[in-house]
Order: C-alpha cells, then structure tokens, then sequence
C-alpha cells in the first residue's frame, strides 16, 4: 500500500491529537523507521544551485526536524534536501503551549514556537555523525530570544555549524522571537553578514558552506531592494523566500485569530509575489529559495517558473503525509517534459 493511501487512512485520527504532540510522533516514527538512501530520480531533475548538486529541487523547510535528528529519514523520502532547525546556541524551551494550530479548513498552519530546540552542541554531536552521508544538509541558525547580543549569537552559530553543514540558512525572519525581524533593515543586516562571512571563513576559510538567507513575505518594495543589494554584495549563495506571514488572509477555520506565522495554502499568492519581487530586484542574479503554500508538483513548478531554481514546503506534508516529496518531484519531471525543458535550470524565472 503507498505511503499517501496509508497517510489518509491515518489522517483523522492523528488531527484528533493535539498538534505538538502529533509533530512528535512523526519524528519519533522517522527516527525509528529503517535507515534508507535517499530514491534515485530523473537526471532532469538534478540540479546544481550555489554551487551544491541537488537530485531534485524538492525541499523539507526548517522547523519540521528543529533539532537535526532525521535529515537522512526525510531525504529517504525523496526530498532533495532538508534543513534543519531552527537551531540556538543555549537550548530553549520557546513559547508558551499551546502554540501550533491546524487551520483544516484552510489547509493551513499557525505556530508561535519561539525556536524551542535543545541547542547547538546536542546538534553539533548529531550532525557530526551523519558526515559523510549522502545527500544535501542545511542548517537554519537562530538566535537565543533572551541573548544580549544576537548578531554574536548568528557568529557563534556559523563557527559551529559551518563544518557540519551543505548550507548555512540565515533565520531574521521568524515573527516568534521578538525584535528578530528588525535584522532585515539594511544597516542591521549588514552588519549581520558580516559577522556570520567572518565567523564562516575562520573555521572553513575559502571553502566554507554557502550562506542563504531566509526573509520574510511581510516586506515594503524598499526592503526588498536593500536586502537584494546587500545580499549580492556579500555574495550569498541564496535567498530563501519566504518565511511565515503575520498577515491575515481571509480563514475559515476557528483558529484563525491565533497570534503567531501563518504558513501553508493562504500564503501561497503572497509568497509566490514576493518571489517575484525579489527576482526583479536581483535581476535574476542571486538564486531563489520558494517556500510558502507549495503543496503540489503545479505549485512547485509556477515557483520555479517564477525564479526560484529550489523549492521547499512544510505544512503541506501536514495534509498529505510523508510521500509528498516524492510525488511532487514526479509530477516536476512530468510538468518539465510537457512544456519543453530539459532541465530544471532551464525553466528557471521563464514565466
């Protein structure tokens, strides 16, 4: 029986659990499942971004595995990479629970988690063993919420993690840590930058992991263009595009006055815009991440027409199980064939 005809049947009873409680499930079910390489895939869908070789352009988002405990479980089920964390140098509880929410009405999710995670040396001793595996890491680094200095946080996080990791992803644009989002202004995240390419280049020199840098949907066309001119100045690998919003479209599920990031299909047209704009700002020279309501092997691709060279989801696994990358990855190579290309970089930015 397929992973998707198992998921539904054990749908309804897994969304009578709290939310929380059933995330940990998952993982716990990940961790124990049977050790498996990450599938083979269509040559057509490999693709080379920052300078990375990827087997497909599918990704797991950060949060789903915060602490790095199963990245080899989710790239077994055909993601082409995953990133893991949210990760902080001291561990930290987050904010108070309840804090995710299942919109079902609107194939949707709130969470105010607040980088609850158990801290960078647990991480460290995890990743550490996994080295020399296949398959694509990234690590999304954080800071601590009560730190006194974040951007020293952002540096203790790319010296530790640098070594560990295919990629290092820049996390300012969670809106459950207060003040976080304030590091997308052009003079903080700068500095930023700067402090976490130092730190980088200390322990990898020349040969570190590229940095991406995740940002936010909730932008004004300024902040758009400065952090597109920054991040090309300091040469990043990637813009991750885009984290949760703190906007609210209309929702028809009883949850939906809850405080926090609202992630999964109403925030689809919203984080698909903003890719946009974010490749108009760099003139297609700074390689997109798409995240955001992705939910479909036809989303994927309108994101990838759209100019992001990856994608990744999250929520959606929520709603339709642990085969989704796989299927969707499937469906790219069937939507490639289609309308002509023979590469996934091909297609890229071609709308």
């Amino acid at each position: 029986m397929r992973r998707g005809v198992i998921y539904s049947l054990l749908r309804p009873a897994l969304f009578r659990i709290d939310a929380e409680k059933a995330h940990g499930l998952a993982l716990k079910a990940l961790k124990h499942a049977p050790t498996s390489r990450p599938p083979a895939f269509a040559p057509s869908l490999a693709t080379r971004v920052a300078g990375i070789d990827f087997a497909n352009p599918v990704g797991m988002a950060a949060g789903f595995d915060k602490d790095g405990e199963v990245p080899d479980a989710l790239l077994g089920l055909g993601f082409g990479f995953a990133e893991v964390g949210s990760i902080t140098p001291l561990p930290q509880s987050g904010n108070p629970k309840p804090r995710l929410f299942r919109l079902v009405e609107d194939r949707a999710v709130i969470n105010r988690m607040g980088f609850n995670n158990g801290g960078a040396q647990a991480a460290v001793d995890r990743l550490e063993a996994r080295l020399g595996r296949p398959g694509v890491v990234g690590i999304n680094i954080g800071a601590n919420k009560d730190s006194p200095d974040r951007v020293a946080d952002y540096a203790t996080m790319a010296r530790l993690m640098a070594p560990l990791a295919g990629y290092l992803a820049v996390n300012i644009s969670s809106p459950n840590t207060p003040g976080l989002r304030a590091l997308q202004d052009e003079s903080a995240l700068t500095g930023l930058l700067d402090a976490v390419i130092e730190a980088r280049g200390a322990v990898c020199g020349e040969d570190g992991p590229p940095i991406f840098l995740k940002v936010a949907p909730d932008l004004e066309p300024a902040d758009v263009d400065a952090i597109s001119r920054i991040a090309m100045d300091r040469k990043l690998g990637a813009l991750i595009v885009s984290n949760t919003t703190i906007s609210r479209p209309p929702l028809s599920s009883p949850h939906a006055g809850e405080s926090g990031g609202l992630s999964g299909a109403p925030l689809r047209d919203l984080a698909q815009q903003r890719l946009r704009d974010f490749r108009k700002a760099t003139g297609g020279a700074m390689p997109l991440v798409g995240v955001g309501g992705i939910a479909t092997a036809e989303d994927a691709w309108a994101r990838i027409r759209a100019g992001a060279s990856l994608v990744q989801l999250y929520s959606a696994m929520v709603y339709e199980g642990p085969g989704i990358a796989k299927a969707i990855a499937k469906g790219l190579e069937r939507l490639m064939k289609r309308d002509g290309f023979a590469t996934v970089a091909e297609a890229v930015g071609t709308e």
